[in-house]
């Protein structure tokens, strides 16, 4: 599966442009991991992109999600990869992240929404604006950007990674496609 065809099944179920922004983002950030660990940067991330495939098909019913997003997957004959890493994305799934690619879209996935948050709460509200520093500040504050699972984010321990690296890695992901953004 190429990328473009990734993108064009993602459309196809996603209506709303910002869960598309979600999932350039997590992409971006599995794209950047990737390439740390010298792995399969394309494989890496089209997983991120098509993490979230069947969300607007299970209607906010997360005992599915995941799950049918892997049958999806499944079905359009994605990478087996891809496929294991998108259903252990859940932890409702109960599917052991086994593999680097399963750790790295686990901990990617929410520090997505952190970072977006950060730069939403700025005047310019842009991620040019943002900073590491800024970015670890708000993961401790335990009211900001309630829906970004921090236990979650800290996994990134599982990979070997510090949370200020990770926190690093991500952000430069993420401004590397910040017009994409809108950020």
């Amino acid at each position: 599966m190429d990328r473009s065809r990734a993108f064009e099944e993602l459309k196809l179920r996603i209506e709303n442009p910002n869960l598309i922004k979600h999932s350039l983002s997590v992409e971006a950030i599995m794209r950047k991991l990737a390439d740390y660990f010298h792995d399969d940067v394309d494989l890496w991330g089209i997983t991120g992109l098509v993490h979230d495939i069947d969300l607007e098909r299970v209607q906010n019913d997360m005992d599915q999600h995941g799950m049918m997003g892997g049958d999806i997957l499944e079905a359009l004959d994605f990478d087996e990869t891809i496929v294991y890493a998108v259903r252990a994305h859940n932890p409702g799934n109960n599917y052991s992240r086994r593999r680097k690619i399963d750790k790295a879209l686990f901990c990617a996935d929410p520090m997505s929404g952190l970072i977006t948050a950060c730069a939403l709460i700025l005047q310019e509200k842009k991620l040019e604006k943002v900073d590491q520093a800024f970015v670890l500040k708000r993961f401790y504050e335990k009211g900001f950007a309630r829906g970004a699972n921090r236990e979650q984010i800290a996994t990134c321990e599982e990979l070997g990674l510090t949370l200020e690296q990770f926190i690093q890695f991500s952000l430069e992901a993420m401004k590397e496609i910040s017009s994409d953004l809108g950020l």
